[in-house]
């Protein structure tokens, strides 16, 4: 029997380092865009239908809750964008090293937190 095989993982105790988690985040954004499209389709749907379908979407996007959904997909639209460029730059061979990952992550992720402040004062 092999001693060194872990028994008891505590998943409590792993920390994943910046590009690994701005890694898993471009793919929940791309998730959270892929269902939020299915919102943006049923309001341009809606509002293509006439006037009063119109009037609807309108009196609909000023509630709260379409806000909020609203700014939740742009945000994921924005991190899943300027993450896709780090990534296309990695894939182009800028940034593959340790260190410069790590750059590119925090870099990734101050864009990212402007860019969504940004548009959360455009949609609010």
């Amino acid at each position: 029997m092999n001693s060194k095989r872990p028994v008891n993982l505590d998943l409590g105790e792993f920390h994943f380092p910046l590009p690994a988690i701005t890694s898993i985040l471009h793919r929940v954004s791309g998730i959270i865009i892929f269902v939020g499209v299915a919102f943006l389709l049923y309001g341009l749907d809606l509002s293509l239908s006439g006037e009063d379908g119109f009037n609807r979407v309108s009196e609909l996007l000023d509630s709260f809750l379409a806000k909020l959904i609203t700014w939740g997909i742009l945000s994921a639209l924005l991190y899943h964008l300027v993450a896709g460029i780090k990534h296309l730059l990695m894939d182009m061979g800028i940034g593959e090293e340790l260190q410069s990952g790590r750059t590119a992550a925090k870099i990734t992720v101050v864009v990212s937190v402007i860019l969504i402040i940004l548009a959360g004062v455009w949609v609010w």
